[in-house]
């Protein structure tokens, strides 16, 4: 198995209220659920108020790194890449469990 962690961190001035975030957010809680390869899915918005926290993480897993590719060429994935890239940006790691 794959763990795919990414962590987001809102661009300067970019609140989570505003819509396009609002929409980010909700393309990521549905992604799960549209991409076969995804084992297990979970997202949300950072709780923390430490200076160094990210603020959404996204944590999953795939079978093996033939699915991450799968996972990440898929259309969904993409077109949620693209709304975050707009306002965000992230780190991620992939790592065998």
């Amino acid at each position: 198995m794959i763990r795919h962690l990414v962590l987001f961190k809102l661009n300067d001035g970019v609140s989570r209220d505003e819509p396009r975030v609002v929409a980010g957010a909700k393309a990521f809680e549905e992604l799960g659920a549209q991409v076969p390869e995804v084992e297990f899915w979970e997202c949300g918005w950072n709780v923390s108020d430490r200076p160094i926290a990210y603020d959404f993480a996204i944590n999953s897993a795939v079978a093996d790194r033939a699915a991450l590719q799968r996972y990440l060429d898929h259309p969904a994935h993409q077109a949620g890449v693209g709304q975050w890239r707009e306002f965000a940006t992230w780190v991620i790691a992939d790592y065998e469990f």
